[in-house]
């Protein structure tokens, strides 16, 4: 399905210049890809949801999703009307509640369905000027994983760290502070470690590669070795495949508008297959879009169209 209007409140932000968002899927092997929407205006990080029929994104601030199959049009969740989403958003196991972050840095949950939407973040962290940036939720839906970022004791950029927080609000707790760029950290389906991406060990800025942890911060483990910039590992539902987004070397952060490639590896680390060069960066892959059988996979890619 192309072409799709979306519910959306004020002025568009679209695509840059004569771009295209493209909501795509494609098998584990990368074959197979299918546009399953196809707009000017900007969407972004597709989940995949646990019982196969929907495709989670966001654009402008707010949440919609689509079905699978594309057979119908995209439906506007309903998230309240001061609850400004990112491209940060995870579904619960069962598909039933979406987490998400927030503009202006917050953890909030609501309905897949849509509705009153409820603060998971500590208000009294992010009125210190701590921000919350999510990635992961629990496989027994107890606690998310996100990478939280405090303003650098020498008062210049931020402070990264990952943290978790219960799913229903509480303490949270910082498993990893590095003292380098962290980003995306995701659960196994197993629970046994969490996947994310950082400069730990980096000889030059910006080369970030991939590493696992224990869910206590031990242990940590690293998984790519290359000269590529790799950022948001995704593992599959039967946990045994790494899918991430890998940009050239020198790249700085995770940037829009790149030619970039999506690989698969061994959810262990190991050699790693390309399935998909594109233009794409942000917005393409930030979180994790495997269907629940393991066998395909959504992304974004943001071609120039002619004309």
């Amino acid at each position: 399905m192309q072409d799709q209007p979306l519910d959306l409140i004020g002025t568009p932000a679209f695509v840059p210049g004569r771009q295209r968002s493209q909501l795509t899927t494609a098998d584990r092997h990368g074959r197979h890809r299918r546009v399953v929407l196809e707009t000017e205006h900007l969407i972004e990080a597709p989940n995949w949801s646990p019982d196969g029929q929907w495709l989670l994104f966001n654009s402008e601030s707010a949440l919609f999703r689509v079905r699978a199959d594309g057979s119908a049009a995209p439906e506007r969740i309903d998230t309240g009307t001061h609850a400004a989403a990112n491209n940060d958003h995870v579904l619960s196991p069962d598909g039933c509640t979406v987490y998400f972050s927030t503009n202006d840095c917050r953890l909030l949950a609501v309905p897949f369905e849509g509705g009153v939407p409820r603060r998971v973040s500590s208000e009294a962290l992010v009125e210190t000027g701590f921000h919350y940036y999510l990635h992961g939720v629990s496989p027994d839906d107890a606690l998310l994983a996100y990478v939280g970022l405090r303003a650098a004791t020498d008062g210049v950029g931020y402070a990264y760290g990952l943290y978790t927080v219960p799913t229903q609000g509480g303490q949270d707790r910082a498993l990893l502070l590095p003292g380098v760029p962290v980003d995306g950290p995701e659960y196994s389906p197993d629970g046994a470690w969490i996947y994310f991406n950082g400069e730990i060990g980096a000889r030059t800025p910006g080369h970030s590669q991939l590493f696992r942890m224990r869910p206590d911060g031990q242990g940590v483990e690293q998984l790519t070795h290359d000269a590529r910039v790799n950022w948001f590992p995704h593992l599959s539902p039967d946990g045994r495949w790494m899918l991430y987004l890998s940009y050239p070397p020198g790249t700085l952060g995770h940037p829009a508008n790149r030619e970039v490639i999506i690989r698969i590896a061994p959810a262990q680390g190991g050699p790693a297959n390309d399935l998909v060069h594109l233009f794409g960066g942000q917005g393409t892959l930030n979180v994790n879009g495997w269907a629940p059988d393991s066998e395909r996979f959504a992304y974004v890619a943001y071609p120039a169209v002619a004309g």
